[in-house]
């Protein structure tokens, strides 16, 4: 394609465009979640019900993608295709999808911004296990050892401080902070939870099941995706009218029914809460336009640029402590990011060529609309929260 072809917008090309909004869309989401959830003068009894703003997230996402089926496929043809015979096969991704995005909540509310960013890159690692055993697909010792230096990386941002201090004393390495960073490491942690609450290990286990489900969903959708005729707007819809059951019957009715009933519907609703569940929403139509107009690699570039974002977003307005663990930990994210993002010459595997499996380009993982491009083996995963 020559540079006259390339779709631009006032002269800038769209592949830069959607790099950009995709790089501050998750960078933003996470925080602005993460603040809806610790407000000032808000605690675990004030703040706004998680299970509201899943439907409400879902609601939000089956009319875009409506639309955009609508527009793309032709309304007759579209409701046709919605309700094809096989749709039910979405509705084992949708639960998963909606269970995920009630961990995000419970997630965001027990880990700052940053802590999150980083370690929700674990979805990377259970996608590639999915992928390996349901998908029979083979990785590199490359790919092995990017994912190793990735769970190293996680473990890291996770361990505190004092451990990781004793253990580099123990080997004569220079990691420790002065003791002064761990003061304020201390003060800031004890004024947190004071304020809101904060359970470090149930954020991280959260954190760990969402990435579980992330990566087996994935698949899944994947699976149902091959050889279908379908556009990929008209499996979101699919996808976002099955995930309105659980998120309804589950969330709303079984686990808050009492708390709506007693509260309301939009009990601790602010603008904050509603453009965290916009950016949600929103965002599988970023991705969306950088599967159309960028590589896979970029993609991964703009997530890797988020991180760096979010955890200088947090040092400045969550006033979150720089650990000597997290730096580290942060740095052997981004190179594992880096090497795992990398193209692999084709590998055929049980008579099937498969690429090298695309990294998920959505630190909230969450079922965003796809673009309707041919193969959908190199497409899949790239979606956001």
């Amino acid at each position: 394609m020559s540079q006259q072809d390339v779709p631009r917008l006032f002269h800038v090309p769209l592949k830069y465009i959607s790099l950009v909004t995709l790089t501050f869309q998750n960078s933003a989401l996470i925080l602005i979640m993460h603040y809806s959830r610790i407000m000032p003068g808000y605690d675990s009894d004030s703040r706004y019900l998680a299970s509201t703003a899943v439907l409400i997230n879902e609601i939000l996402k089956l009319i875009i993608c409506s639309i955009i089926a609508g527009f793309t496929r032709g309304p007759g043809v579209a409701w046709r295709e919605v309700f094809s015979g096989d749709c039910w096969k979405l509705a084992v991704p949708a639960c998963l999808y909606t269970i995920q995005n009630s961990l995000q909540y419970v997630a965001v509310s027990n880990l700052d911004a940053a802590t999150f960013q980083v370690t929700y890159q674990l979805k990377i690692i259970t996608t590639a296990i999915f992928s390996v055993t349901m998908l029979h697909r083979n990785l590199s010792l490359l790919k092995w050892s990017s994912l190793l230096i990735l769970t190293l990386g996680i473990a890291l941002v996770q361990l505190p401080q004092d451990i990781v201090s004793f253990v580099a004393s123990s080997f004569n390495l220079s990691l420790r902070v002065d003791e002064e960073s761990d003061d304020a490491a201390i003060a800031n942690e004890e004024s947190l939870g004071s304020q809101v609450d904060m359970n470090q290990t149930l954020g991280l286990a959260a954190v760990i099941i969402a990435c579980v489900l992330s990566g087996l969903a994935g698949v899944y959708f994947e699976k149902v995706l091959k050889g279908s005729s379908a556009s990929l707007w008209v499996r979101n819809v699919q996808l976002s009218f099955f995930s309105l059951f659980p998120a309804f019957f589950i969330g709303v009715l079984w686990k808050d029914g009492s708390l709506i009933s007693e509260r309301g519907f939009f009990f601790g609703y602010n603008a904050v809460v509603w453009t965290a569940i916009a950016f949600q929403a929103g965002g599988g139509i970023v991705v969306a336009l950088c599967v159309n107009f960028a590589d896979n690699i970029a993609k991964n570039f703009a997530t890797s640029i988020s991180i760096l974002i979010s955890f200088i977003a947090s040092v400045y307005f969550f006033d979150f402590v720089v650990t000597s663990n997290f730096v580290i930990g942060s740095i052997l994210v981004l190179i594992a990011t880096y090497i795992y993002s990398k193209p692999e010459i084709r590998s055929v595997t049980h008579g099937e060529e498969y690429r090298s499996i695309p990294l998920q380009s959505a630190i909230v993982e969450d079922p965003g609309p796809r673009s309707p491009r041919p193969p959908v083996s190199s497409q899949f995963n790239e979606k956001q929260q």
